[in-house]
């Protein structure tokens, strides 16, 4: 009696073991509930397994959270799991699901800085930016450079326009932090390399006339020629005159003309009133523009107008210059 109690009680577990383990490998191995798209997780600084586990089956992502629980426990992930942003595709299982959670391969959000941005435009970009962590809002200019403990600079042209990856509650301080340094050091190497005999006494002053270069062109093979011009200038003592100094003094007040009333409006950045560069950049000017400024292409063209296309004719003497502005500008 007693060996067929125990036959029929090896019998049982045997059953039960082979349930369990089928249970355990299904659900192990089948894919959660999840949209087609995928979701992005945030796992919370401080989160546990049973946190974990309760809030997908609250979520209706997870069936079965106490099978969660033991197969993070008994694999040793359940110490592991790492805070952050995750990105959970259709056809996670929980074995790949705790797998993501502890790999620190968290999403990163993509923010772009334009070259030709104003400082007030790249703020308006980040200020927006939902993945950002806002610690700066309603701060004026110098409030901001004062947190980034830059105190003595002024802020435009001194962050790098670029393609930015970072993750979910990155600071805005942080993000612009890493903007400064970036461009602190391509300023830095660009300097050390440029050509000699460059009227321009400081990186900085590299960094306003890269700026103006930057405001003038969108076509890359311009800027060389266009920094030639600047350059050939300011060697001679001749005024900049270049527009767009003219529209960042003039604020608010322009509204997409220049008069001859705001050629003659005595702001620091009217070009055509002051001589030498502007008193700061005008714009963040891309590494491209740096490397003009720089590199400035030979020539003895003194003078460049738009001719409407997006490009400019460049001119050697007044004369030629007069004429191109009567063809293009004035169209006669």
């Amino acid at each position: 009696m007693l060996n067929r109690l125990l036959g029929i009680l090896i019998f049982v577990l045997s059953i039960l073991l082979a349930w369990g383990w089928m249970e355990y490998e299904g659900f192990i191995t089948r894919p959660m509930t999840l949209p087609q798209g995928g979701i992005n997780y945030v796992l919370e600084p401080g989160a546990t397994i049973r946190g974990l586990a309760d809030d997908l089956r609250q979520r209706e992502i997870l069936d079965k959270p106490l099978l969660l629980r033991f197969i993070a426990r008994w694999s040793g992930q359940a110490g592991e799991l790492k805070a952050g942003e995750y990105h959970l595709p259709q056809g996670t299982t929980p074995r790949v699901l705790l797998d993501i959670l502890t790999s620190s391969r968290v999403v990163q959000h993509v923010l772009t800085i334009i070259e030709g941005w104003t400082f007030k435009q790249m703020m308006a970009a980040v200020r927006r930016h939902p993945a950002l962590q806002q610690t700066l809002q309603e701060m004026r200019d110098e409030q901001i450079m004062q947190r980034l403990a830059l105190d003595d600079l002024h802020p435009e042209g001194r962050f790098y326009p670029d393609t930015y990856h970072f993750p979910l509650g990155t600071t805005d301080a942080e993000f612009l932090k890493r903007a400064y340094q970036r461009m602190e050091k391509t300023l830095e190497q660009a300097w050390r390399g440029r050509d000699k005999g460059l009227p321009l006494k400081t990186p900085y002053e590299a960094l306003i006339l890269a700026s103006i270069i930057e405001r003038e062109t969108g076509l890359p093979e311009e800027r060389g020629k266009i920094a030639g011009v600047f350059v050939r200038r300011l060697r001679r003592g001749m005024r900049l005159q270049t527009d767009p100094s003219v529209i960042y003094g003039m604020g608010e007040a322009y509204d997409g003309n220049i008069r001859k009333r705001d050629l003659l409006r005595d702001t620091p950045y009217n070009t055509y009133i002051h001589k030498g560069l502007t008193p700061t950049p005008i714009a963040l000017p891309s590494g491209a523009a740096i490397h003009a400024a720089l590199h400035p292409e030979d020539g003895n063209q003194l003078y460049f107008v738009a001719t409407g296309d997006g490009g400019h004719h460049f001119s050697t003497t007044l004369e030629e210059h007069n004429k191109a502005v009567r063809k293009y500008q004035l169209k006669r």
